[in-house]
């Protein structure tokens, strides 16, 4: 699986081959800070960087700090002032404040518990990285804190100084028909985060030509989602407008624990679906989890428009739930 950054790999990657590394935490954030809570910046002991806290504008103080806790083996907290100057610098009208964790691998967190975060990363497994600022406790929780996995929002409990590093999986979206509204979804998706797959038995459609450098899969729907998987980081929508394709992908999606499932078609079309999904054993509620017809009522007209209606009502779901 390809994640879309490799910050605690990287750093588990440098300490086993023995040049050190360390790993820096956003771990709070006052006004316009240029980067969330949660965002990482891994340092090897010779000075190679992966990843951001803050968009340049701190990042060299923060190696120095990285580099004296590695030779120390001990954690620190760092807090920054971000200039309005400095701010402007990387894309922000003002600046803001910032609390960054460095916590050098091996002596601080302990090489296997980064080694099991980073397995869990790979088999798309959401997991929380607990650290007690008081206590230097650390330790990695599956279960619970299921707002913040839903938010996907790191930060401090309340009232106290325990700080939650939430890790999900990629986002993912798998979409059912290589059409002309795939052609301008896809790309979209790519730009927001996801990590997208195309399924269309057809290869005529499901082509290099029509959707270069993306992942095509030619299997029967759903075959190929139940290959692929369906958790909860994963969006699934239905373009093909063919039942014979959508309803078995559909059906699987209605089993599993998909964020967002999207069908095209008009009023009338999802209504003869939401008759056959009864037909097929689904109840009232479980159908009700689909969204149909696909995507916001924007007025769209054509492709790209029905896409970025797609994916509003996608990131709605993802942020607010349904």
């Amino acid at each position: 699986m390809q994640l879309f950054d490799n910050i605690p790999e990287k750093a588990l990657e440098w300490h086993t081959s023995g040049k050190g590394a360390v790993l820096a935490t956003v771990v709070e954030t006052w006004g316009s800070a240029p980067r969330r809570v949660g965002s990482q910046l891994a340092i090897s002991g010779d000075g190679v960087i992966e990843g951001s806290v803050s968009g340049g504008c701190v990042e060299g103080a923060v190696i120095v700090e990285a580099l004296e806790a590695l030779e120390t083996g001990e954690a620190r907290e760092l807090e920054f002032g971000v200039s309005d100057q400095d701010a402007f610098a990387v894309g922000l009208a003002c600046g803001g404040t910032i609390r960054v964790l460095v916590e050098p691998v091996g002596r601080v967190i302990p090489e296997s518990l980064l080694r099991d975060l980073c397995s869990a990363r790979v088999d798309r497994e959401a997991v929380a990285y607990v650290v007690d600022l008081d206590t230097a406790q650390r330790r990695l929780v599956r279960d619970g804190f299921a707002e913040r996995f839903r938010m996907d929002r790191s930060g401090f409990e309340e009232d106290s100084r325990v700080f939650v590093g939430i890790h999900n999986p990629p986002l993912r979206l798998i979409v059912v028909g290589a059409v002309h509204i795939a052609q301008a979804l896809v790309p979209m998706a790519r730009i927001a985060g996801y990590d997208p797959v195309i399924v269309d038995p057809r290869e005529t459609f499901g082509s290099e030509t029509r959707f270069p450098g993306e992942r095509l899969i030619h299997d029967w729907p759903d075959e190929a989602v139940e290959a692929l998987g369906l958790d909860a980081r994963t969006a699934l929508v239905l373009l093909t407008h063919d039942p014979k394709l959508d309803d078995p992908a559909l059906e699987k999606a209605l089993r599993s624990q998909v964020f967002y499932i999207g069908a095209l078609g008009s009023t009338r079309t999802h209504g003869k679906r939401q008759t056959r999904l009864e037909a097929a054993g689904f109840s009232v509620e479980e159908i009700a989890r689909i969204h149909g017809p696909v995507g916001l009522d924007i007025g769209a007209a054509g492709p790209a428009e029905i896409a970025v209606s797609i994916m509003a009502e996608m990131t709605r779901v993802l942020r607010k739930g349904a």
